[in-house]
């Protein structure tokens, strides 16, 4: 990984070769740190909360983390990969609509990656302190980031494979569990409905 010097650039520049397995512990005991971070995570406030990070995926497996991120009704994230690298969820392959953007609870991502480094390891795009119950923000959810609105989908997000790699099964058992999916702990799929800029330390507010 690089630093970039220009503030106008990302601040962080992730590659494959960055990535790492956290270290070795008994299933057992990540599995009582996990639950116990339950509470914690269940705190996160309900309506306005904040951005912690933002991270652009200018290519298969590089992250940039960026201080102001600019949303774009047909680009989602400027900068991003959504757009060109297509999906499996849709007949033609193209980009699907309404996975542009994903949401990560940043008391999550903090919980499981530890060091905040490690965040953009996870693959979402924007991290925040904001419950994201599904009671909480349903399919049709309208969210303010900045100056853009973004509406949260019906597209779900679970743990995959790469997460596993990144985190460790015990990770992906607990955000793919029953109560996981409720909290959606491995976050959800939004997509953008009027473009706009938004920044790192900014609010994110439900409307």
């Amino acid at each position: 990984m690089r630093f970039a010097r220009d503030n106008t650039e990302p601040v962080l520049y992730y590659t494959p070769s960055s990535y790492m397995t956290l270290p070795s512990h008994q299933s057992s005991e990540l599995r009582t740190r996990y639950e116990a971070g339950l509470a914690h995570i269940r705190q996160a406030p309900q309506d306005t909360g904040l951005v912690h990070m933002i991270v652009g995926r200018p290519e298969k497996g590089k992250r940039e983390i960026v201080d102001v991120g600019k949303l774009d009704v047909t680009k989602g994230l400027v900068g991003d990969n959504w757009k060109i690298r297509g999906s499996s969820r849709t007949t033609d392959g193209l980009a699907h609509p309404h996975t542009q953007l994903t949401i990560m609870n940043s008391r999550v991502i903090a919980l499981i990656a530890g060091d905040k480094d490690r965040w953009p390891l996870a693959g979402n795009q924007v991290y925040v302190d904001l419950d994201l119950h599904k009671d909480n923000v349903p399919p049709g959810t309208q969210l303010a980031l900045g100056t853009a609105v973004i509406e949260v989908t019906d597209q779900p997000l679970t743990g995959c494979k790469k997460f596993s790699a990144r985190f460790g099964v015990e990770a992906v058992k607990f955000v793919n569990s029953a109560i996981g999916k409720t909290l959606q702990l491995r976050g959800i799929n939004t997509k953008v409905i009027r473009s706009g800029r938004f920044q790192t330390g900014g609010v994110i507010k439900k409307i």
